[in-house]
């Protein structure tokens, strides 16, 4: 029998519970499915934790600098909020040096960016908090929209459920799709899911103008969005250039007013698909000129259809047979 490929997942105290349990199930299954996974976790100091949901975690032992062939973090809703701790970063950083590769889960990507192991590389992490996460790697590439990202041998995913994707990429790279595909199958979850997590983001808000001239507009937009509000009826509804009022979208909202108008209306489709509206009555209500209008933009902004982001969105309730 060939050698267990050994991983390890780091834990501490508010880890979030499922970033572990959701990866560690896919490797047990793989195991189970002719792998050969073996799964400990460890803390900083060798104590048990306490997770998100005050449930105790043992632990197997302190980290070290033993090699293991995955290191994990899983992530916790503290530190986007909080500077991560430096003893925490220390034990990201001890066993970095000699990983096959080194994966996070969600926030767990904080905890990497904190001990220096995204300077200079793509990374993801939840879509709430892409923006921190910049902040705080500035060298980091962070990609809002992925599940997960590979670069090099560092793995980072996106929010909680997301590290079931990167779990089972991992399967996959390890053993191919075939068992990969027999995990997915096995656990109810896709092997691929369809679209970036965009889609499970809130409705598009950004920071209100500055001006009062273009506030205005976007006022006048958010309010009626199913008027034509060419750039030529902007400008004229101010009495300004078309010109000028494409500088100050640029200066102040770094967008067109042609891009603004069609996010408000992909906004408020989003809302209308929510409560049940179908397809082409979003469109219709929310402006768009034709259905197939709306379709692109939901290509562009979710990378699935307006039907599909439905199907997925409006209830948990399977359908009753008739």
């Amino acid at each position: 029998m060939p050698a267990p490929h050994r991983i390890a997942i780091l834990v501490y105290d508010g880890v979030t519970l499922l970033d572990v349990a959701g990866p560690a199930e896919v490797f047990k299954e793989a195991t189970r499915l002719g792998a050969a996974y073996e799964t400990v976790l460890v803390s900083p100091t060798g104590a048990d934790v306490t997770s998100n949901l005050g449930i105790r975690v043992a632990v197997d032992g302190a980290v070290s600098s033993t090699p293991f062939d995955t290191f994990l973090v899983a992530g916790s809703d503290i530190y986007p909020r909080t500077p991560v701790p430096a003893d925490l970063a220390d034990a990201a950083r001890k066993p970095a040096p000699a990983a096959g590769r080194i994966a996070s889960v969600c926030t767990g990507a904080f905890v990497l960016a904190a001990a220096g192991l995204l300077d200079g590389k793509r990374a993801t992490t939840h879509w709430q908090v892409t923006h921190e996460l910049a902040a705080r790697c500035p060298t980091c590439q962070v990609d809002p929209d992925a599940i997960y990202v590979r670069d090099g041998n560092t793995y980072t995913s996106a929010g909680v459920t997301a590290g079931i994707d990167l779990a089972l990429a991992l399967v996959e790279e390890d053993h191919g799709p075939d068992l990969a595909r027999a995990v997915a199958r096995s656990l109810v979850v896709y092997m691929q899911r369809a679209g970036g997590q965009s889609q499970f983001s809130a409705p598009l808000q950004g920071p209100p103008p500055r001006s009062p001239t273009l506030r205005t507009i976007t006022d006048l937009v958010t309010a009626n969005p199913r008027a034509a509000h060419s750039l030529g009826d902007l400008a004229k509804h101010l009495n300004v250039s078309t010109r000028q009022l494409s500088r100050l979208f640029h200066d102040e909202l770094a967008t067109t007013p042609a891009r603004y108008v069609e996010n408000i209306r992909f906004d408020m489709a989003r809302a209308l698909l929510d409560q049940g509206h179908t397809a082409t009555q979003a469109a219709t209500m929310a402006g768009f000129p034709s259905y197939e209008s709306m379709r692109r933009v939901f290509a562009r902004e979710l990378k699935i259809t307006p039907t599909a982001y439905q199907r997925r969105f409006s209830t948990t309730r399977r359908p009753t047979p008739a």
